[in-house]
């Protein structure tokens, strides 16, 4: 007899961290660019959305689930998807030549 696959365990056990959040309760737009948003005005909405994370109980956590599960979208963790993608490229590397 074959064994039953195992769920993961509930939500909560893994992302209570974000009941912390200083983004709590902000507006998601803050954090998520609408299509096709470029340069000044990109750049403007990521720094607000920086600033609320500069003060966050739970940054390093975010940062890191961010990094860990490749987040495509969004500022996490005080990072920006172009950040996020050098950060990723960075460690990859520093992995291959250890």
């Amino acid at each position: 007899m074959s064994q039953p696959n195992l769920l993961p365990g509930p939500n909560a056990d893994f992302w209570d961290w974000q009941l912390q959040g200083a983004c709590r309760g902000e507006q998601s737009d803050v954090f998520y660019h609408p299509d096709g948003e470029r340069g000044r005005a990109r750049a403007q909405r990521e720094n607000r959305a920086k600033a609320i994370c500069h003060s966050c109980p739970v940054l390093e956590l975010c940062r890191e689930h961010a990094l860990k599960s490749a987040e495509p979208y969004g500022v996490w963790g005080g990072m920006s998807e172009a950040e996020r993608v050098v950060a990723l490229r960075s460690r990859r590397h520093s992995v291959v030549n250890a």
